[in-house]
């Protein structure tokens, strides 16, 4: 096992979703897929065919022409095997962005399914709390 296996195989699955996500949202989303995905990975993005390939491409087609994403994780959440993750999203620093939520399933250590959802945040907003 190398030490990047060692270190990664260490990490809480709450760490690894967070991880996860940094990587793909810095445009290493290979190496996030090389890291974390199990090999019977499947989402349920709308906008994509549900295998990890179709995923990842579109992943990383999004990093290409987003070179400057900013991701800040503001909550994480575990039950068991399924990790929730809050965060802001933005493409770029003068974008709003928005809220997304992740939820990973985890099985033996790796994600084995993945669930997005997210809204944009608005330019007015009548709740006095904002979004986060």
């Amino acid at each position: 096992m190398s030490a990047e296996q060692q270190t990664t195989s260490s990490l809480s699955l709450k760490e690894k979703a967070v991880s996860f996500l940094q990587l793909v949202a810095s445009g290493q989303v290979r190496e996030a897929y090389k890291r974390y995905i199990g090999p019977d990975f499947t989402h349920h993005n709308p906008y994509f065919k549900g295998d990890a390939d179709s995923l990842m491409h579109a992943m990383e087609e999004n990093a290409a022409q987003n070179p400057n994403k900013i991701l800040e994780v503001r909550l994480t959440i575990q039950e068991n095997e399924t990790v929730a993750v809050h965060s802001h999203v933005k493409q770029n620093s003068e974008d709003l962005g928005g809220a997304v939520v992740h939820i990973f399933r985890f099985q033996d250590g790796q994600v084995a399914e993945l669930w997005d959802v997210g809204q944009p945040v608005p330019e007015d907003s009548p709740n006095e709390n904002g979004m986060f």
